[in-house]
């Protein structure tokens, strides 16, 4: 019992805080190249704006008095981290304004850029160093036609692109693809709920069972919220998500031998719960219309891909040590089921009371 309650401790508490308030490290830059010049959008995450600002919370950037105070500043933040160039020559910028966007939980600033030469074009970008996850998204657009897509990150921080070009699908689909993979994986909430229903182990039909369950229903909430057809608020999906990890935390401690196997009804039930987690994160990318189509398949299978070896790690691992020790599958599988349990509570806590369920 001490080991248990100190499995449970060290578990809960090695959960990151960035991961339990839940915000997506990500930035945005518009860049629409027009013959008279080049305007350029920055949108970013209140987080991440509060955290180098030194603010006391996000909330703080939705002050009134917010973009009077703060707004050179946070303006003089992203020249120093942006950089634009034209063959090679980077290119000077313009500030226009900054605005407050509380829908998005974020804020913009927005830049003019000279016309640049026919030729190529290089974005580097660094908006937010200290965060080894964050990812920046560019969309390179052409007098209003969008041309190209990008990612860049910590060790990706710069792209070329040459104008009067256009990006191949298959360039699109390997990026978000990449992308729903790495938000599976710091994705800790969806993680400990596919792994919750692991737990109790069964036959490889009953776990795929599970598995396709859960993907079909994440899939339909996550292409209906994605596609603006659904809009849950955040404030109330977010405790949800808690609340469903909490439930098969407890619903495996209290499942007897014998009784009827109920997750795949519950994977497919708080599934599409989840999904609405997951268009949360693609819905903040501020994906252009042009392209919603194969980014949003692109990202759907990245979560699959990641989810899939998720699945295949825990299950591989319940099954070796289930063929040494059937007592020792037992403990574990009741430890962790306790672990999942407290785990939903803490963030369900926090969701609720401190951060209110903001993406």
């Amino acid at each position: 019992m001490r080991f248990l309650k100190a499995f449970t401790i060290v578990c809960v508490l090695a959960v990151p805080a960035r991961a339990l308030a839940h915000p997506a490290p990500l930035s945005f830059v518009d860049v629409d190249i027009t013959r008279d010049g080049m305007n350029v959008s920055v949108v970013m995450h209140a987080f991440d704006v509060a955290h180098d600002l030194q603010l006391a919370s996000e909330d703080r950037v939705f002050d009134p008095d917010f973009v009077q105070r703060h707004g050179t500043q946070l303006t003089d933040l992203v020249l120093a981290r942006l950089t634009i160039a034209a063959n090679g020559k980077a290119l000077a910028a313009s500030p226009l304004d900054v605005s407050q966007m509380p829908d998005r939980r974020a804020v913009r600033v927005r830049l003019r850029y000279p016309p640049a030469p026919a030729g190529t074009l290089q974005v580097k970008a660094a908006l937010f160093p200290s965060d080894p996850l964050h990812q920046t998204f560019v969309n390179i657009y052409e007098n209003g036609r969008l041309t190209r897509q990008s990612i860049l990150d910590a060790t990706q921080t710069r792209m070329t692109h040459s104008t009067g070009s256009t990006q191949s699908t298959l360039a699109v689909i390997r990026k978000f693809v990449v992308a729903g993979i790495e938000h599976i994986m710091i994705g800790p909430d969806h993680i400990l709920f596919l792994v919750g229903l692991l737990l109790l182990g069964g036959s490889m039909l009953q776990l795929l069972k599970i598995v396709t369950g859960f993907t079909i229903a994440h899939s339909i909430t996550l292409t209906l919220a994605a596609l603006n057809l659904v809009s849950p608020s955040a404030r109330l999906i977010e405790p949800a998500i808690a609340l469903s990890i909490i439930y098969v935390g407890i619903d495996n401690l209290l499942v007897r031998p014998g009784s009827r196997d109920t997750r795949v009804w519950i994977a497919l039930s708080f599934g599409l719960i989840h999904g609405f987690g997951f268009a949360s994160v693609l819905r903040e990318m501020g994906l252009p219309r042009a392209a919603l189509g194969w980014s949003l398949f692109s990202f759907n299978l990245g979560v699959e891909i990641g989810q899939v070896c998720i699945v295949v790690l825990v299950a591989s691992l319940l099954a070796w040590i289930a063929a040494r020790s059937t007592t020792l599958r037992t403990r574990v599988a009741y430890a962790g089921s306790v672990v999942v349990a407290a785990a939903g509570l803490v963030w369900f806590v926090q969701r609720v009371f401190f951060i209110g369920g903001g993406a």
